[in-house]
């Protein structure tokens, strides 16, 4: 794309968290933005309620990423996301969860910061903090976790995952899994044959925090066949570790719903 110099200013891009779903977990900033935003640049995982806060006068572009199924690869996204702003207009890209975590948020401002565009990033609720916290699973608890790792399970070409499954096997620490439902099999495996026994608690929960949220609560040898069995899709959030033993005692969710 040409970035020839013009008379017209350059927009702004506010790179948006829209949070896991439930647009009640929006932050104050990120709904006057959505609210007064005139051009939006949407991705898959923004949910249908908060898509609906979008003005019906605003213009929509969908830039949504499923696997092995783009509708824009990230370099176009990038290069839309420039066209646009030099052509004078403030641009609204919205993210499901938080653009710094898992989402490409970083590379997109980077490389509007590398072109000139000025650009704004508006944290959001991740989907690990969200999804955990409405299957009822707190990320660390006294006695159970310590701490928490974020880590990606999604495949790239059919290439296995690049993770250090001895680190990660650490049963004092509670592992969540963004985009980990495809490769759950090698997942498990490869945490039992680290040394994680094969009886810690595991989850899947299943587009969390909204009306739609599913969730299968099982064992690391056991989660495959209950996902599987459930027929849970795409976006899972895969959560293991001890902590995963309070989701009956802090059902919240299923229970309000």
């Amino acid at each position: 794309m040409s970035t020839a110099k013009s008379d017209t200013k350059p927009g702004r891009v506010f790179l948006i968290g829209a949070g896991p779903g439930d647009p009640d977990l929006l932050t104050v900033k990120a709904l006057r933005m959505i609210q007064g935003a005139g051009l939006v640049v949407y991705d898959r995982l923004v949910s249908q309620e908060i898509m609906d806060l979008i003005p019906a006068s605003a213009e929509r572009i969908y830039a949504g990423k499923a696997l092995g199924n783009h509708h824009l690869v990230q370099d176009e996204i990038n290069d839309l996301l420039l066209g646009l702003a030099l052509s004078g207009r403030d641009v609204v890209r919205l993210k499901g969860g938080d653009p710094f975590v898992f989402g490409r948020g970083s590379e997109e401002a980077l490389f509007l910061a590398r072109h000139g565009i000025g650009f704004e990033v508006v944290p959001g609720i991740s989907a690990a903090a969200g999804c955990s916290t409405y299957a009822g699973i707190p990320l660390t608890h006294r006695g159970l976790a310590t701490g928490v790792r974020f880590v990606t399970g999604h495949l790239r070409e059919d290439r296995s995952l690049d993770l250090d499954w001895p680190k990660l096997a650490d049963p004092d620490i509670t592992l969540a899994v963004y985009m980990g439902l495809q490769a759950l099999p090698e997942i498990s495996s490869r945490l039992i044959a680290a040394g994680l026994p094969g009886d810690t608690p595991a989850a899947a929960v299943e587009r969390g925090t909204t009306p739609r949220q599913r969730r299968v609560i099982g064992t690391l040898t056991t989660l495959l066949d209950l996902t599987r069995a459930a027929g849970l899709q795409a976006p899972t959030l895969l959560i293991i570790g001890r902590v995963v033993s309070l989701a009956d005692e802090l059902d919240w969710f299923s229970k309000h719903a």
